[in-house]
């Protein structure tokens, strides 16, 4: 009984993971992270490190930019405000 309910508590945590794993970005900068919560489930991009990326490169990826990477590059002092309002526009405009 005691191992049955070991086994159960171990899948409980593993699907906890996947969870975590699945609903969020975790982008990382040098040695720092940070978490973004994605749109929709999936596991793409669920590890992004921003180390040496040109902003610009980030910001065309639709599904990083959809959870607010641009905020996240402001953050970290990739980009400035109006720099990140003008690549939001720009790929908004490319995607309509």
């Amino acid at each position: 009984m005691l191992k049955k309910i070991r086994s159960y508590i171990l899948i409980a945590i593993l699907l906890g993971i996947g969870y975590l794993l699945a609903s969020q970005h975790i982008i990382i900068v040098n040695k720092d992270f940070s978490l973004l919560k994605k749109s929709y489930l999936t596991f793409e991009y669920t590890f992004y490190n921003l180390t040496d990326k040109d902003p610009e490169d980030v910001m065309e990826i639709e599904l990083l930019r959809d959870a607010g990477i641009g905020d996240l590059l402001v953050e970290f002092g990739m980009l400035t405000e109006p720099e990140k309002e003008e690549l939001e526009r720009q790929y908004e405009y490319e995607n309509q």
